[in-house]
């Protein structure tokens, strides 16, 4: 029988991230991400009624590196996934993987009141949720 995960998302999400306009460049993000060693950024609000967007390395290597394009000449805009499904700091850890696996994706951002509170990931999931409580 397993131990009952009574974590939230608050308990293991990182409050450091990166948030980017889309009308900056993927040179522009990259030069960001490799010092932070970030997978991702999200990609800001145009206006309060706007959703929140993102960019994750894949999208950079499936859009750009893949398709021959220049990171100078791709505005994050381009190739971003918008919207974003977004989860909320109170939400358990378990929960929190089961709608990470049912809807096929590996990092959201932790909203509350349209304020971006940090970042979950399947990493945070895992190795600060589930392997702190062994």
């Amino acid at each position: 029988m397993s131990k009952e995960h009574k974590l939230n998302v608050a308990d293991v999400m990182a409050t450091e991230f990166l948030i980017m306009p889309g009308m900056a460049t993927v040179a522009d993000a990259l030069a960001q991400m490799k010092p932070a060693a970030a997978h991702f950024t999200l990609v800001a609000k145009r206006v309060d009624s706007d959703e929140l967007g993102m960019v994750l390395t894949s999208d950079i290597a499936k859009q750009v590196l893949a398709l021959n394009r220049s990171p100078e000449r791709v505005n994050l805009y381009e190739i971003m996934s918008k919207p974003v499904l977004s989860v909320l700091p109170t939400m358990n850890i378990r929960y929190c993987a089961r709608m990470f696996e049912r809807f096929g994706i590996s990092t959201a951002p932790v909203v509350e009141n349209g304020k971006v509170l940090g970042v979950v990931t399947y990493d945070a999931l895992v190795l600060k949720g589930l392997a702190a409580s062994i």
